[in-house]
């Protein structure tokens, strides 16, 4: 299996992720997944899960999750793809976005959350993967959606997205522009 190796990243990237020892982050891969007519599949996260703050009804979210203790990023990327949406990757995949968010209190026992995203282009599929309803569930995801940008960009429904903006580094990558670098995205 082919995937990142600590020496693989950037070395901007190393730096960005260096955080103080008493720092605790919630590691994460996500995939922005575009199919052949430029629609993102995303999940819908329902409360109580870290990403949904107080008041939202949801969060829609890239696909992916948590890394493992010494589990290799584009290794939790596939395992996470193949148990949420049954799409299998073979190909590494570009790593476009990453984010840093401070969240002390949201993610049990730690002090935020990174989010490091990687493009994979696929024909549109039915996402059925390999968690049952009861786990995707346990998970708090409630449901998955294939988004059209304009959909995205003119949403005036109570759930949010993650990242908040994400219709205008989504917009980027549907006009082809996948950056050398990942672009650091807020919340």
């Amino acid at each position: 299996m082919t995937g990142l190796r600590a020496g693989d990243w950037p070395s901007d990237d190393v730096s960005i992720n260096k955080s103080p020892a008493t720092t605790r982050l919630r590691r994460a891969v996500r995939a922005v997944i575009l199919a052949d007519d430029d629609s993102v599949l995303l999940c819908r996260f329902s409360f109580p899960h870290p990403a949904v703050p107080t008041g939202a009804a949801g969060v829609w979210a890239a696909p992916g999750g948590g890394i493992e203790p010494n589990e290799l990023p584009l290794a939790a990327l596939r395992r996470e793809l193949h148990e949420e949406t049954g799409l299998v990757i073979d190909a590494d995949p570009p790593h476009v976005w990453h984010q840093e968010v401070a969240a002390p209190s949201r993610a049990d026992g730690y002090d935020g959350l990174v989010n490091d995203y990687f493009l994979v282009r696929t024909t549109r599929f039915d996402p059925r993967g390999a968690l049952s309803d009861d786990d995707l569930a346990a998970e708090h995801i409630s449901g998955m959606r294939w988004w059209r940008h304009g959909d995205i960009a003119e949403y005036g429904g109570t759930d949010l997205f993650s990242p908040r903006d994400i219709a205008t580094p989504l917009a980027a990558l549907i006009a082809g522009d996948i950056p050398r670098t990942p672009v650091t995205l807020g919340l």
